[in-house]
């Protein structure tokens, strides 16, 4: 994966899906997190980001996924107790058969992550606000889906929670 240290500062390179339906999107955390973000991952050497993101579907949930269109390309500037994040992160709308049971809104849908639990849930768009979401621009631009691919500079901060 694309992720490297200098000193306390870390780069990745992360790919997120974006799945919308019926007004509800899907997130999902680390069992372990206290905070939700899009589905998705770090993009690999010599893999462009639409082929890590189906890799990651399929890793963490096996689901086949069809990459509709780019949605963000963001520069997100972050920071916890151990680095701070310089992260390029490709935000693809995404679509899958909606026979499956992922899309089941009403349940806690599980995956796995290097063998930690992964917890999937649907969210109202509009309880967005109130989550704990990030990158927290996507609170605000997940409520309408841009037509045509936007790039986003975006620094999470403690305040902004």
């Amino acid at each position: 994966m694309i992720t490297f240290d200098t000193g306390n500062k870390r780069f990745n390179h992360r790919t997120a899906g974006v799945f919308v339906d019926e007004g509800y999107v899907l997130l999902h955390r680390l069992a372990s997190d206290d905070f939700w973000a899009l589905p998705g991952g770090r993009v690999e050497f010599m893999e462009n980001t639409e082929q890590a993101l189906i890799r990651e579907m399929q890793e963490e949930i096996s689901l086949d996924v069809t990459v509709e269109r780019l949605l963000f390309v963001a520069e997100v500037y972050f920071a916890n107790d151990e680095h701070q994040y310089h992260e390029i992160g490709f935000y693809y709308l995404l679509e899958a058969d909606k026979t499956q049971p992922i899309y089941v809104k009403d349940k806690v849908h599980q995956g796995t992550e290097f063998g930690k639990p992964l917890i999937y849930q649907w969210f109202r768009l509009e309880d967005l606000p109130s989550l704990r979401l990030f990158p927290t621009f996507l609170k605000e631009k997940l409520q309408q889906l841009p037509e045509h691919p936007e790039h986003v500079i975006h620094r999470d901060e403690d305040d902004e929670e």
